[in-house]
C-alpha cells in the first residue's frame, strides 16, 4: 500500500520536469495520476509511459489551462477515467514566458504572464473544488522571485508568483472547514527547461556557487515535496509556502 493508494490526482504541467516528477511520484505512491498538458504531446505520453511501466495508472489530456472550457475538459476526463472524487490538485503549470523590463512590456505580455501563472491557478481550482471532499488536498507553485523580486526582467512573473501565495492563503482558510488543505511550494535555481531558456549560463554558475548547498535543485526533489503536502504525512500543514532553494534564501 502506497502513501496515496486509492487517491485521484491532476497535475497540471505535467509533460515534463517538475510536473513529470510530480507525476510520477504520487503515480509511485499510488494515486490514479491526470496529466494535464499544453504543448508537449511527446513529452505527457514519456510521463504516461514512465508511470504504466512502473505499475501505476494514469492519462494524459490536453489542455490551455488559462483558457475555462480546456480547464472543464481536463477535469471532465479525469473524472470520466477515475470516478467523481479528485483528491489531490498539483497546479505546476505556469512560466516566466520572457525576461522585460517595465518600458518594453505591454499589456499583452503582462496579461498573458498573469494568466498563465495566476489564473491558471484560480479556474483549475474552481473547477476541481466541487470534486474534492475531507482529506484533499491542493498544492500550488510560487516561487523565490515572489520572495525576492525575481532576477533581472523577472518582474511579471515575480508578481504572479506573489499572488499565487496569497491566494494559497486565503483558499486555505476558506478550504480548511471542508477538510482540505492548501499549500504551495516555491523553487529556488532548480535544473530546468526553465532556466535552460531563460537563465545565462554564468548566472546559473554564481546562484549556484553562492548557494549554501553549492549547487542547483532538481526536479525530483521538488517532487518529492510535493508528494508529501498532497499525503496525509503533512495532515497539520496548511495556508503554507515551503522554501526549497538550497538555502539561498530564507523567509
Amino acid at each position: 500500500m502506497g502513501l496515496l493508494t486509492g487517491k485521484v490526482a491532476i497535475v497540471t504541467g505535467g509533460a515534463r520536469d517538475i510536473g513529470r516528477q510530480v507525476s510520477l511520484k504520487l503515480a509511485a505512491e499510488g494515486a490514479k495520476v491526470c496529466v494535464n498538458y499544453f504543448g508537449e504531446e511527446n513529452g505527457a505520453e514519456e510521463t504516461l509511459q514512465s508511470i504504466i511501466a512502473a505499475g501505476g495508472e494514469a492519462i494524459i489530456v490536453q489542455g490551455d489551462m488559462t483558457k475555462q472550457a480546456d480547464v472543464v475538459k481536463v477535469v471532465g476526463a479525469c473524472v470520466a477515467s477515475f470516478g467523481e472524487t479528485i483528491d489531490i490538485l498539483v497546479n505546476v503549470a505556469g512560466g516566466l514566458v520572457g525576461r522585460k523590463l517595465l518600458p518594453d512590456m505591454d499589456e499583452n505580455f503582462w496579461d498573458f504572464v498573469m494568466n498563465v501563472n495566476l489564473k491558471s491557478v484560480f479556474l483549475v481550482t474552481q473547477a476541481v473544488v466541487p470534486h474534492m471532499t475531507n482529506g484533499g488536498a491542493i498544492v500550488n507553485f510560487s516561487s523565490q522571485a515572489a520572495r525576492d523580486g525575481g532576477g533581472f526582467g523577472a518582474m511579471a512573473y515575480s508578481t504572479a508568483k506573489g499572488a499565487v501565495l496569497t491566494f494559497t492563503r486565503g483558499l486555505a482558510k476558506e478550504l480548511g472547514p471542508k477538510g482540505i488543505r492548501v499549500n504551495c511550494i516555491s523553487p529556488g535555481m532548480i535544473n530546468t527547461t526553465f532556466h535552460n531558456t531563460f537563465t545565462k549560463d554564468e548566472v546559473r554558475k554564481n546562484v549556484a556557487a553562492s548557494t549554501p548547498l553549492r549547487r542547483e535543485g532538481n526536479p525530483s526533489e521538488i517532487g518529492d515535496l510535493a508528494l508529501y503536502l498532497a499525503s496525509n504525512a503533512s495532515s497539520f500543514i496548511t495556508g503554507s509556502s515551503i522554501e526549497i532553494n538550497g538555502g539561498t534564501y530564507f523567509v
